[in-house]
């Protein structure tokens, strides 16, 4: 698959998969934060950024019908192929440093 978004960066990743359900973007920055173990903390502006990429693209989207100043997204189903690539991709290269060659 090629795309100017891939390989995807460690931020992409994080918001897609913090994304397989329906967040607004403090609780997406607390999630990664917490999924990461505290390794990756957000800036606004860089979350912000992304987010406004990411939505370009389809690979995430804004809830329909959501209430109040914060928009909530959610992954779609491009995004989720999009992160199965990357899987594969990822897992490809981890089994390259189980090889003795």
């Amino acid at each position: 698959m090629k795309h100017r978004l891939l390989p995807l960066s460690e931020t992409m990743h994080y918001i897609l998969l913090a994304l397989r359900e329906p967040l607004h973007g403090y609780a997406m920055m607390q999630k990664i934060e917490k999924m990461s173990n505290g390794q990756v903390v957000l800036a606004a502006g860089t979350l912000y950024g992304a987010i406004e990429n990411l939505c370009k693209h389809g690979w995430i989207a804004p809830v329909q019908g959501e209430t109040g100043r914060r928009k909530i997204y959610k992954i779609t189903a491009q995004g989720e192929e999009i992160l199965q690539f990357e899987k594969q991709r990822l897992s490809h290269i981890l089994s390259l440093y189980e090889r003795e060659d």
